[in-house]
């Protein structure tokens, strides 16, 4: 079922209890190396976490809901202000996933990226057995691409600069 409107928002206060369930969902955190979620409180959310996650334009992270206000997910940009390079974060419950809704989330979070952080390309590093999330990315233009070596040691790396997303639309 194609969920029709989705409501994406910068993540505040008042969302952390959404995103520890996200972060706490095994099925969820599974493909990012925590098959029992993450264990996390909402105090570290609160305390750590948000004010890290939120320091635009550079870094930007989002919750994601339905039109009637049913929580969703996640989506996290962050720019490396040295390279230009951003990292890009998506993640869905279970219940949200399959819907339409990370293709336009994610689509929404490079335009961000792009055109609020300044990033000059873009890149996500999927595990290479979360063949849903390999869909989503190629769906979307991201290429197969030489890591830098500045990035942490990673199995993939996929992305797209700013000329070919811009070509893209």
């Amino acid at each position: 079922m194609f969920i029709e409107k989705i409501n994406i928002k910068e993540t505040s206060k008042a969302d952390l209890r959404n995103v520890a369930s996200l972060w706490n969902n095994g099925e969820v955190m599974f493909y990012v190396g925590f098959p029992e979620g993450l264990g996390i409180t909402l105090d570290e959310l609160e305390k750590k976490w948000l004010p890290w996650a939120i320091n635009k334009p550079k870094r930007c992270h989002y919750s994601i809901y339905t039109e009637d206000e049913c929580y969703c997910g996640e989506g996290f940009y962050d720019v490396d202000e040295i390279s230009g390079l951003s990292s890009l974060d998506i993640k869905l419950l279970p219940s949200a996933q399959g819907k339409g809704i990370a293709y336009r989330s994610l689509k929404y979070v490079i335009k961000k990226a792009f055109l609020e952080g300044g990033a000059k390309a873009v890149y996500v590093d999927p595990h290479p057995e979360n063949k849903r999330a390999w869909v989503l990315y190629e769906k979307l233009g991201f290429k197969s691409k030489p890591r830098p070596p500045f990035l942490e040691e990673g199995e993939t790396y996929l992305e797209i600069t700013y000329g070919e997303w811009l070509l893209d639309k």
